[in-house]
């Protein structure tokens, strides 16, 4: 159990006491900054202590949002201030300071605000949450605790605190069609004590269930896979919102909430193809080339954030263009809306599933990624071409791991170096052009495949040969994903076999995985994967080649039993290490509270 440590008797009427024991913590009072030392000393080191103003006077989830998030090692509010075992050491020294200041003998007035003071001056991290319109406060007379108290009871803070469990910033579809319910079915399962984590598996298990049910082929079965999809989104909305009314937080959590997404839409794309496939209709490589194009734009977003969040000097005319049009209340939703983040995305699909066939509906999707991806994507390049942005190191390493680079492209890395180009990403795209084109006009059974992946491999290490800070070298991750699962696409549909597509498809599906763990590790500050990973499962350019051989040195039949093989082996190995990581105590957490793609 936590420990509150309260100083000084709590004025008569005031429900302090009761208020931190609803929150989970065991109270202790002091009687002075020795006697608080004393019992901070006793509270063991693997429990979150907190120290709070026996004068406070707040709402109650004003203290739940200071005393009981579990990311921040140090939070705080006006009278009250907390620490996690992380924490403890620096939460520790300032309570001393405090105490040594005054010879053991000063009075307890404001010690929680002056240990905060304490920390600040220590450069310890101390997380202050947004209040908005609730109160916490520490009043200096009797006038001021009765003006504060009716500040109180002014508020409810039960539905401030329901408006908070709904994200700030989401897409039009969530935002007017979800979440005015889905906040409500998010506080009935907190109440009934269900964990966000349940809430994701349910929204899992209902993604597949859909799945199946367009695995079925049949009307019926399409119409069940619409709504089974819409209530898995709900789901979806339900259980980041449960996090946030009742802060929850949990790596696991946000590891779980952020790849079950991609799982559930690609395992959706599947059923669909193998619903059409029982009516006739061969629509894998439509489903693995709408696989491709949504994680390509992920790469892309993901890349030119982590490209540009820590920079320098970040500004130029087209954001400031941007910035206005955010001020315009009907562009926002409209921009918004053409990006087709995934609320939309999923309506649309979930809608068209039931009312058309599922060729009709991948060519929809299709066209709308493609052209959100174009518009997303050009307004970057233009962003970053009139920027005068300086990246910093941090930046230019998270590209690089992004990148992926194999054993063959670091053996090379040091020659790469002494002839390496000033523009990594036309080489990237010169790599990538040639081998989707020797690809595309080699055919199967052709060794030219192989020629335009040799060069892809030498051209590679030129691309990251130099640290990644140029205007546009954000593109060369993106680059590389296309490459490297285009090329799979094109040779599965050149094999003209059954079975060669879906193959592909849970080949590119295992490395978009570990693509995606890269991704959030990344943002947890954690860094890329293992480099025995990277190494295991051959890097872009390995598996690239690797798969250009393959479809040049097999028959058509041959070669879908190895890509299945292939699959299997990358699935099993980037699985084993990222539950691993994601499971482990060490592991960073990350919670992505932006606009969902």
């Amino acid at each position: 159990m936590s420990t509150a440590i309260l100083t000084g008797q709590p004025v008569p009427g005031s429900s302090i006491e009761d208020d931190l024991r609803s929150l989970g913590f065991d109270v202790r009072i002091a009687a002075d900054t020795t006697e608080a030392e004393t019992l901070l000393a006793a509270v063991p080191g693997d429990r979150r202590v907190a120290v709070v103003d026996a004068r406070f006077v707040g709402h109650l989830h004003a203290l739940r949002l200071g005393l009981t998030d579990p990311r921040f090692p140090l939070a705080a509010v006006p009278g009250a201030v907390t620490a996690q075992p992380a924490g403890r050491q620096a939460l520790t020294r300032a309570m001393a300071r405090e105490n040594s200041a005054g010879g053991g003998t000063t009075l307890l007035d404001n010690l929680a605000d002056r240990i905060v003071t304490a920390l600040d001056a220590d450069g310890s991290a101390v997380h202050r949450p947004e209040l908005g319109s609730l109160v916490a406060t520490v009043p200096a007379d009797a006038q001021a605790g009765s003006e504060a108290r009716q500040a109180v009871a002014a508020v409810d803070d039960e539905a401030v605190r329901l408006k908070s469990a709904v994200k700030s910033r989401d897409g039009f579809f969530t935002t007017h069609f979800i979440s005015p319910y889905s906040r409500y079915i998010a506080r009935w399962c907190a109440r009934r004590g269900l964990t966000p984590n349940q809430v994701t598996t349910a929204s899992l298990i209902t993604a597949l269930i859909a799945a199946g049910c367009a695995a079925t082929g049949t009307r019926a079965g399409f119409v069940a896979a619409g709504v089974l999809l819409i209530a898995s989104f709900v789901l979806d909305c339900v259980d980041g919102q449960i996090a946030r009314y009742s802060l929850q937080y949990s790596t696991l959590g946000a590891w779980l909430d952020a790849t079950f997404d991609r799982a559930k839409e690609y395992a959706y794309y599947a059923g669909l193809a193998l619903g059409a496939a029982r009516g006739g209709d061969d629509v894998w490589a439509l489903a693995l080339g709408a696989m491709i194009l949504q994680t390509c734009r992920h790469v892309v977003d993901f890349s030119f954030n982590e490209a540009n969040h820590d920079a320098t000097a970040n500004t130029s005319p087209t954001a400031a263009l941007s910035d206005k049009l955010d001020s315009v209340g009907w562009t926002v939703w409209v921009r918004r809306m053409i990006v087709l983040p995934i609320g939309e995305r999923w309506a649309m699909i979930a809608v068209l599933t039931a009312v058309t066939t599922p060729r009709i509906t991948f060519y929809v999707l299709l066209v709308g990624c493609a052209f959100a991806a174009t518009y997303t994507t050009a307004g970057r390049v233009l962003r970053s071409l009139t920027r005068k942005a300086r990246r910093t190191d941090r930046a230019a390493q998270a590209l690089a791991d992004l990148a992926d680079s194999g054993p063959l492209a670091q053996g090379l890395t040091r020659i790469a170096r002494r002839v390496s180009l000033r523009a990594p990403a036309h080489t990237a795209l010169a790599g990538t052009a040639v081998v989707l084109l020797a690809a595309w006009f080699g055919g199967y059974g052709s060794w030219v495949p192989v020629l335009g992946a040799v060069f892809y491999v030498l051209q590679s290490p030129l691309a990251v040969a130099r640290p990644l800070k140029g205007s546009l070298d954000w593109l060369v991750p993106p680059l590389f994903r296309a490459a490297e699962y285009c090329t799979v696409l094109i040779l599965a549909v050149k094999a003209e076999v059954n079975g060669a597509l879906p193959a592909a498809f849970g080949l590119v599906a295992a490395v978009a995985y570990h693509h995606y763990d890269t991704v959030y590790r990344i943002r947890g500050n954690a860094g890329a994967s293992p480099a025995w990973l990277v190494r295991a499962i051959g890097g872009h350019e390995g598996r690239t080649l690797l798969v250009t051989v393959l479809a040049a040195a097999l028959t058509a039949s041959q070669f879908t039993v190895a890509l299945t093989v292939l699959a299997v082996a990358v699935a099993l190995l980037v699985l084993f290490e990222s539950i691993r990581f994601w499971v482990s105590a060490g592991a960073p957490a990350v919670h992505d509270e932006g606009e969902p793609a």
